[in-house]
Parts: C-alpha cells; structure tokens; sequence
C-alpha cells in the first residue's frame, strides 16, 4: 500500500471530486480484469486505518525510512544548499518532513496535496514550529503539472518524495512522474526520494498480510466508501483481502476476491463477479538499488547519493536533475 498517506479526506467531497470518483470506479470496474484505483482508499477511515498500519510490528517501511532520515540527516543536509526551499509532493503526516526541516537551513516549504484544507491546516502548525521557515501550501494533484508559489522562483529547489508511494505506480507512471517533477523544480534541482528494496518475500508476505488485520479492513474500506458515496450496493461481508507477491515484476499486488457468485449495482450499472473474481486495488514495486537508479536515470534524473538501513529493508536516494 502506499506508504505515505495522502491527507485525510474531507467528509464531503467536491463535487468535481466526487464525479473523478464516479467516473473512475465505474470504469475500472467494467474492465477485465476488474479494478480500483488506490488514490480513493484515503477517506477519513482510510487515512486512519493506513496510519494504523504504519504502527504494526509486521509493517516495516515506516519505521525503517523513519530511521535512516534521522541516521543520515546529516549526510542529507550537507549535500542540500542553505537557504532552498523544500517542495514535497503529496504532503501527508509531517513526522518525515520535519526530520530534514531540522537538520537542513531551508528557507521554504511547500507542501503539495489535493486536500487544500489539510495542508493549510498543517502549514499553521509547521509556521507556529518553525517561525523563520517560510511555508507555501499548494493544493494540487501532485502527479500533474502544477505551478510553483511566485516566492520560491529564486531559490535552489529541493523535491521530497518519501514513502515508497514512488511503488505505488507502474513503471511507465513512475517514470512519467519523475519528468514531471524535473520539469516543475527545474534543471539543477535535488529531490529526496523514498524507494522499498526487494526482500525476502514472507517478510512482503506479512506486511500486507497483517495477522490483526488491519490491512483487510483497509482494502475493503474502499467498498464502504464506494456505498456510502457512490450509492453501491456491495456486501463487503462477500470479499476477501488477499496480497500476494509477483516475483516476475517485483510488486506485492493488493486484490479483494470475490467469495462467491454476486451482482453489484453502483450507479445504475451493474457488476458481476464470479467466486474467487479478485478486484485489483494496488500494487507496490519493490526495487534494487540498481533497478532504482535505471528509472531515475531513463526520466532525467542522476542519482548522487543512497543509503539504506543495515539490514538492505529500504533506500532513500538523493537525485539531481540533469
């Protein structure tokens, strides 16, 4: 799952929002193999089961990313110039941000997420703890172009992608994100990036497979919002979480299986699912070191630095973009 939340979505969506979802899960649902969009797992429940999950024994990243930020600060903030300003792109929980605003003289934040009244509310929060730190939110669809505040035009910038989320897409996406990005900070620019390593796979088995369960409820809270927002009609009692790990394109997949024969309704369409019919919900590519440094290098991107924990879990990397 994507392993750096996206802010807590409001109760009522926009209704702009609102259509994006319907107009989404009606289509991935009619196609074959059925599925769903990870982007709408982070309603209110959503975003609060998601950090449930970061605290479990069984679920690593977190935790893991957590550690080398801080064992490696000061590596980070060496190769960072004085006075940038850090742009993150979809500015969730600031617990990993406010790592590298300690250790590194940044002038500047801006966070970047969709919800607008979230990250207003984090910049009040992040003003009144850093009072000489200058914050800009943007509310934007990070994964689009978007325009960066006036104010930081004359500062070195630094991009902030933790959480692996960079797995959460497919290669193509990844590699189209990663141009976006260089576009948006421009030639020169740093960014700090976040990537999971491949393991051993009943490590990846159990991290998404979570023995309280708290990943299940996660995966089919997705079919509760769709209910509740949508008008669907799903027996969320008839599916089953299941995630599994493709060796051949290094991703755990995320799907809820169908149990048995079934017709939903959403939206004046109808869904038919035979048993054991899986939605799929997400993946997560893990990488090698190498493989990472391939993509970076394919969207325009070198990679100057890496560091990973003792135990090879995870990596953080420093790109500059050529």
């Amino acid at each position: 799952m994507n392993v750096h939340a996206p802010a807590l979505a409001d109760a009522h969506l926009p209704d702009e929002q609102t259509s994006a979802f319907a107009r989404d899960a009606v289509g991935d649902l009619s196609q074959h193999p059925k599925r769903l969009s990870p982007k709408y797992f982070y309603d209110q429940t959503g975003s609060e089961l998601f950090e449930s999950i970061t605290r479990l024994p069984e679920y690593y990243p977190t935790r893991t990313e957590l550690g080398i930020l801080r064992d490696r600060g000061s590596e980070i903030a060496a190769i960072i110039p004085k006075g940038a300003a850090l742009i993150e792109f979809g500015a969730g929980s600031t617990t990993k941000v406010r790592l590298l605003l300690e250790k590194c003289a940044f002038a500047a934040y801006v966070p970047v997420d969709i919800s607008g009244d979230f990250i207003k509310a984090q910049a009040e929060t992040l003003r009144h703890d850093f009072p000489g730190l200058a914050v800009y939110p943007v509310a934007a669809d990070f994964t689009a172009p978007f325009a960066l505040p006036d104010a930081i035009g004359s500062m070195p910038k630094v991009g902030f992608f933790p959480g692996s989320t960079i797995g959460n897409f497919e290669p193509h996406e990844a590699s189209r994100f990663l141009r976006s990005a260089h576009d948006i900070l421009g030639r020169g620019a740093q960014m700090i990036i976040g990537a999971d390593l491949e393991k051993d796979e009943r490590v990846l088995y159990d991290a998404y497979n979570d023995a309280a369960g708290v990943t299940a409820r996660f995966n089919l809270n997705v079919l509760v919002r769709i209910n509740r927002e949508l008008g669907g009609n799903f027996d969320v009692s008839a599916f089953v979480h299941r995630a599994i790990y493709n060796r051949e394109r290094h991703r755990i997949e995320m799907h809820l299986i169908s149990k048995k024969p079934q017709t939903v309704r959403m939206l004046g369409t109808s869904f038919s699912f035979r048993p054991g019919e899986s939605i799929h919900t997400e993946n997560s590519y893990k990488y090698s070191i190498e493989r990472f440094a391939a993509l970076a290098r394919g969207s325009g991107w070198q990679v100057r630095e890496s560091w990973t924990d003792p135990k090879g879990m995870f990596s953080v990397h420093a790109l500059v973009a050529e």
